[in-house]
């Protein structure tokens, strides 16, 4: 639709200029103010005239029927009308026809990529777990958001650097020393995994917290030996060294479960301890540009002026904050890939955190800050409850995409019970559930996480779209195995209006992954793909397609179904939904 737009748009402009010579517009600008009509009976597309108004010195009126008499030079219109001064047009089905299944045809995977990222780097720094705890819904968000944005870049050219920024640094792993030592053994942990640190790191807390309502006082002693150890950490001792690295490594074990399910790879795993000695440079430069201030102990970067609270960049006792890594990492990562866009997905709680330093950025004399961009989304609640890892109310991921998974495959039993490769699409289709039901909403909304909803064969869902999918190949195959082939050059022009609407959904993909990128909205995907997959089953459901009334229009449905699929596999990939042949 891209393309039809420009060409449209191009007529308007050479109209406009026969109306007045010098009115400064460009065809881009036109192609923008086009307008999907709220009635399909009002036409494809629709140009709201009033725009020009001031420009040409005559009523939205007189424009609309002006431009309506020039438009029938444009090939892909079929008819232009005035319409209270919208000019109102009808797309040409056999330009369409011939245009869009061509285009999708020839351009195979690549359909519906635009090229605008070429030559340019996007960093991309999403998930980010803390090393020694599992994954769970909450970490959902940053890593699908994360991982669409590259996906959706990746696709329009860009070089993409996704990055992993563990949090693998702190005193936390003070506590988890000192816990391992008294607690722990080399097999327990190696058996148990992640959840082996969680029960070792619960317990030092518990103990150094002690508990009022049991008579149990704090173990201040613990806490300070936890710090000690922490110290030694940073000084380098080699035991305590090597006992982080190895947390960090069993950690990673466990979370390359989850993005293996997800077909998430990163580039760099670079944590928060890789800035460690990179965060003393930068303080300096603060201090020597004057920027830092002394405030009851602590030194900040004072913001008021920009409406907001100081930035704390170190502590009373001089050690760093977050702020102080983000902003030594950021510079590491610019000198480093050459970013031409460094963006950062987190919740929306952090969004304060990320306005502070990137201003501190700019004050910094950095020229690239305005190239920093922060995604947030929403909380997720499960059933209505917020979760909190205090009141106990977390679901690990791991166990949310298993119960969906031996759902889907109690379903297949049922439904198709010689499925072959049946644990594969399970996976596929109870992770692609939830990833698919929570990419759905816009991200900055708040969630609350249905199961059954989200598993659901009807409606707005992941196995939906999946089933759709599969049902393009399951007519691909039956056309293959009846010997049907089809020439795209030679097809007879679509007449049904559940054809022609199938033709006009797919062509609007382009149109799809350039708002997606612009808004950094993965739901402007998933949305897209109901409404092909809600056209197609339509048509599917309208028009016959292996027993067509002949051969010209089984070639042009049969067509029609292998441009649904590739549409909706290009799309699949765009949001770490899986194809599945066979459900």
């Amino acid at each position: 639709m891209l393309n039809i737009k420009a060409s449209i748009a191009k007529t308007v402009l050479d109209s406009i200029k026969t109306m007045s010579a010098d009115v400064e517009l460009s065809v881009e600008e036109i192609a923008n103010w086009l307008e999907y009509p709220p009635d399909v009976n009002m036409g494809d597309l629709a140009f709201p005239c009033f725009r020009l108004s001031k420009t040409l010195r005559r009523s939205p009126v007189q424009i609309a029927s002006a431009l309506a008499e020039m438009l029938s030079a444009c090939e892909c219109v079929a008819s232009a009308e005035n319409v209270n001064g919208y000019l109102n047009m009808k797309l040409d089905s056999a330009y369409l026809t011939a245009h869009v299944l061509g285009e999708i045809a020839e351009k195979g995977e690549k359909y519906g990529a635009p090229s605008f990222g070429e030559g340019k780097t996007v960093v991309l720094d999403y998930s980010s777990p803390n090393v020694a705890k599992p994954f769970h819904i909450g970490h959902l968000g940053t890593t699908v958001i994360g991982h669409s944005l590259k996906k959706l870049h990746e696709f329009a050219g860009y070089k993409c650097v996704g990055i992993n920024y563990l949090g693998d640094w702190g005193t936390q792993f003070g506590k988890l020393i000192v816990a391992y030592r008294k607690w722990g053994n080399r097999e327990m942990v190696e058996q148990g995994g992640v959840d082996a640190l969680v029960e070792l790191y619960v317990k030092v807390n518990n103990a150094i917290s002690g508990n009022e309502a049991e008579g149990i006082a704090p173990d201040t002693a613990l806490a300070d030996e936890a710090r000690a150890e922490f110290h030694k950490l940073e000084l380098g001792d080699e035991e305590n060294l090597a006992l982080w690295k190895w947390f960090i490594e069993i950690s990673l074990k466990e979370y390359e479960k989850t993005y293996k399910q997800l077909n998430i790879t990163f580039d760099s795993y670079k944590g928060e301890s890789f800035y460690t000695d990179k965060m003393p440079a930068q303080v300096q430069k603060l201090r020597d540009m004057g920027l830092m201030q002394i405030s009851d102990g602590a030194s900040i970067v004072d913001l008021e002026a920009y409406g907001m609270p100081p930035c704390l960049i170190l502590k009373r006792d001089g050690s760093t904050l977050y702020p102080t890594r983000d902003i030594a990492a950021a510079v590491y990562r610019k000198n480093e890939y050459h970013f031409d866009k460094a963006i950062y997905v987190t919740a929306a709680a952090q969004s304060l955190h990320f306005a502070q330093w990137f201003k501190v950025v700019e004050l910094m004399g950095y020229d690239w800050h305005d190239q920093l961009v922060h995604v947030p989304y929403g909380m997720v609640s499960l059933n209505g409850a917020k979760l909190a890892t205090r009141t106990g109310n977390v679901v690990l991921l791991r166990d949310l995409f298993q119960a969906a998974i031996d759902k889907v495959r109690q379903i297949m039993e049922e439904k198709n019970p010689n499925l072959e490769n049946k644990d594969e699409a399970a996976e596929a289709v109870g992770v692609g559930a939830i990833v698919f039901y929570y990419l759905s909403n816009n991200r900055i909304k708040d969630i609350n996480f249905n199961m059954e909803d989200a598993l659901s064969y009807d409606g707005n869902t992941g196995p939906y779209v999946q089933y759709t999918y599969a049902r393009t190949c399951s007519i691909a195959r039956r056309a293959a195995e009846a010997g049907v082939t089809v020439d795209g050059a030679s097809l007879t022009a679509a007449t049904e209006v559940q054809e022609i609407e199938l033709l006009k959904t797919l062509s609007r993909f382009g149109e799809c992954v350039v708002g997606a990128i612009r808004d950094y909205e993965p739901s402007e995907v998933t949305r897209y793909i109901l409404d092909v997959a809600t056209a197609f089953n339509r048509f599917y459901h309208d028009c016959s397609i292996l027993s067509a009334e002949n051969e010209e229009q089984k070639k042009l449905r049969l067509a029609l179904t292998a441009a649904t699929k590739t549409v909706l596999g290009n799309a699949f990939e765009l949001i770490c939904l899986r194809k599945i042949e066979q459900i």
